[in-house]
């Protein structure tokens, strides 16, 4: 009896410790990133000093070699990455200093901005870069990033405290101020935002201080310094926030994927030991999301050598890819061929995606709307102020020569901006509403000229004596006084299809407008505002062809009619 229960204690101990040890086995963790990267990095020093001579080394033995990293970092942007005195300084750059002192190099910091840094990879100008670079779809095809990602921002408005904005449909109609190749400015367009467009995004504090804007949109993280300024932050405020995105450090594409998984693992490394959080803080920058990360990291699935390819602990790239046309893959061709054949590089954004061609459609549609509006009521308000000014009633007179003198001494951008106002006064905003008091404003503004010569020639044929008669202004009188003003006449109404791309300026939705918000997130901007030029030129060409015309028909009337007399 006691043999057969000893035998039924042992027969159960065995089972108790086959099921410690498969549960052992199940939670023993792979290899550790510290692991992983101490074997990797003897492997790339093992191959020195012979390796350093060969072209085809990865980037990671030519650090080794060379015993620096060149890493490419903002010298502008508060925080994260400035220079003062030719010292780097901000969290990107103590950042780069953990990751040489990781790798046992010395590192050597280069300025970049968010147009080099991406062709400094691909030039061999620097190793790796960290500089605020949002990770997205659309540049996965340019270069390698490296995740964990190191930071995360959003894009906020900013705007003065008074400011009554609080989210996207509050930016109907309204002008924010932005900085060129932001993928959120693609956001704000399809929302009927109107965009003013710099280069770097540091001058936006300052235009928001002297007015020039009024609402602000960039990077959190940009802003964050600005607002540790009392001053600053008791004048302006966040809005609100959209289009989270995670930032990456970057390699080139090709020849670093040593250089990349080192960097993989030491992003790990950071995160999870605190280090990312350490410097955040050192900064004065938000750690909400480095905390998070650290969290993350923490976790059993993550904190292997392979979790930086494990979907549950990494972030996925932001999805930026815009829907392409129909013929965008010929639309890259032809810029292939151009390049190949002509040495000649153009980009032509807006006919490559949807939102862009959707954007340049309705901006030549509605430019042609502006254009012959503003011919049309150049012509009436030329005929309105003749009258006027050709009149014998001296009242009538002297208030048509009154309002033609003040507009003549008014520049068109204000008389643009008196007519928005007037129109917005009465209606909601809408494209209708700025088109139409554009071509009132343009109407006016060449119209009352126009107006003038034709009373001109009014008061020079009543001086002939041939009207001298007339009561008023006979139609015989008029159809001559036009023939003889038909040069001014035709002049002006020139004037006003050329003068048409102003109107921008009041919002109107024409070409201009329409290439200015897409190469806010596209590239080929040269390429772009040749297409507007080459488009006006034709139009105009059209019109001094069409108004040709109409000068033949009027002086064929005016001959007609003194032949008649």
């Amino acid at each position: 009896m006691r043999r057969s229960v000893t035998v039924a204690r042992c027969v159960v101990m065995v089972a108790v410790l086959l099921i410690l040890a498969v549960g052992a086995l199940r939670a023993q963790p792979g290899e550790s990133p510290d692991t992983a990267l101490a074997t990797l990095l003897a492997a790339a020093r093992a191959k020195l000093p012979g390796a350093c001579r060969q072209a085809t080394a990865d980037r990671l033995v030519k650090i080794l070699c060379a015993k620096t990293i060149r890493i490419g970092v903002r010298d502008y942007y508060p925080l994260f990455g400035t220079r003062t005195n030719g010292k780097h300084q901000g969290y990107e750059v103590d950042v780069g200093a953990a990751i040489a002192r990781m790798l046992g190099v010395e590192p050597e910091f280069e300025r970049v901005n968010a147009a080099t840094r991406i062709p400094f990879l691909a030039e061999d100008r620097v190793d790796l870069v960290i500089a605020t670079m949002g990770h997205n779809t659309q540049r996965d095809g340019q270069v390698r990033f490296i995740r964990p990602h190191y930071y995360r921002s959003e894009t906020i408005i900013v705007a003065p405290k008074e400011s009554k904005v609080a989210k996207m449909d509050d930016l109907l109609g309204r002008t924010v101020c932005v900085t060129v190749g932001n993928l959120s400015n693609a956001e704000l367009v399809s929302r009927d935002a109107r965009l003013m467009l710099f280069d770097e995004a540091g001058v936006l504090p300052e235009r928001l201080k002297d007015q020039t804007c009024s609402l602000a949109a960039q990077d959190d993280s940009f802003f964050a310094y600005y607002f540790t300024d009392p001053d600053f932050a008791a004048a302006y405020g966040p809005k609100f926030g959209f289009s989270q995105v995670p930032w990456g450090m970057a390699v080139a594409r090709h020849g670093s994927d040593e250089l990349a998984r080192a960097l993989e693992l030491i992003s790990q490394i950071f995160h999870r030991d605190g280090l990312f959080l350490d410097i955040a803080r050192f900064n004065r920058i938000g750690t909400g999301f480095l905390q998070e990360q650290q969290v993350v990291w923490r976790r059993t699935q993550c904190n292997t050598a392979t979790g930086s390819t494990n979907p549950d602990c990494v972030l996925p790239a932001l999805n930026a890819e815009l829907q392409p046309t129909p013929f965008a893959p010929a639309v890259s061709a032809f810029e292939t061929w151009l390049d190949a054949t002509l040495d000649v590089e153009v980009a032509l954004p807006m006919l490559k995606t949807a939102p862009a061609w959707e954007m340049f459609k309705d901006g030549v549609i509605n430019s042609l709307i502006l254009i012959a509006g503003a011919l049309t009521a150049t012509l009436a308000f030329a005929v309105l102020f003749g009258a006027a000014m050709g009149s014998r009633i001296a009242p009538l007179r002297w208030l048509a020569r009154l309002l033609t003198i003040t507009l003549q001494s008014s520049p068109i951008v204000l008389t643009l901006v008196i007519a928005a106002a007037i129109g917005h006064a009465f209606f909601a905003y809408s494209d209708a509403v700025a088109l139409a008091a554009s071509i009132a404003a343009l109407g006016l503004a060449n119209g009352s000229n126009a107006g003038q010569a034709l009373s001109e020639a009014i008061w020079s044929l009543r001086a002939e004596g041939r009207f001298d008669g007339t009561p008023a202004v006979g139609h015989d009188l008029f159809s001559r006084a036009l023939g003889r003003s038909s040069t001014q006449m035709v002049a002006f109404l020139v004037n006003a299809a050329k003068g048409t791309p102003i109107a921008s300026f009041i919002g109107a939705p024409e070409l201009l407008s329409a290439l200015t918000d897409i190469t806010s997130f596209s590239s080929g901007r040269a390429t772009t505002y040749t297409l507007l030029l080459v488009f006006y030129t034709v139009v105009v060409m059209v019109v001094v062809w069409l108004c040709g015309k109409f000068r033949a028909y009027l002086e064929g009337r005016q001959l007609a009619g003194e032949a008649a007399a």
